[in-house]
């Protein structure tokens, strides 16, 4: 079952359970999935649904930040809810040992020695995480391998 299945399916059951948290945020989350198929007018695969839910988690995140620095506890209680919906659809995350295992072997497929050639390695390692950690996770990760 693909992950536009598991969101629809999701949502199914939040209507039929009266779940407003879980209905609002999967709706929002379908929608930028449907906005991106049209925009690249092909419909996309789990790859790219997945950094889609990611970039959602990301922008609730910075209105979490955001809220917290307003002292808004209602505005974080709602980030909060919508990011804990979304990661239930995202893989496993990778472990920092598991990461810095990805990392170490990117860095040796392409024989990278500094951190100039950090670039070449993120190309590699990138699609080998699949969506179980952020670039950002794996850029902190090269860099400290390659320092």
């Amino acid at each position: 079952m693909g992950l536009r299945t598991d969101l629809e399916e999701g949502l199914k059951d939040a209507l039929r359970s009266g779940d407003e948290l879980r209905k609002r945020t999967l709706r929002m989350a379908l929608s930028a999935i449907k906005f991106a198929e049209v925009e690249k007018r092909v419909p996309l695969d789990d790859a790219a649904m997945t950094a889609i839910l990611q970039k959602e988690i990301k922008s609730r995140q910075e209105s979490l930040a955001e809220a917290q620095r307003f002292n808004r506890p209602d505005l974080e209680a709602a980030a909060r809810d919508e990011i804990a919906v979304l990661e239930a659809y995202l893989p496993k995350q990778l472990g920092a040992e598991e990461l810095d295992s990805l990392a170490q072997q990117a860095i040796a497929d392409v024989g990278a020695t500094t951190i100039r050639e950090m670039g070449q390695v993120m190309k590699v390692l990138i699609p080998r995480l699949q969506g179980r950690a952020s670039g950002d996770q794996a850029s902190q990760a090269v860099r400290r391998l390659l320092q």
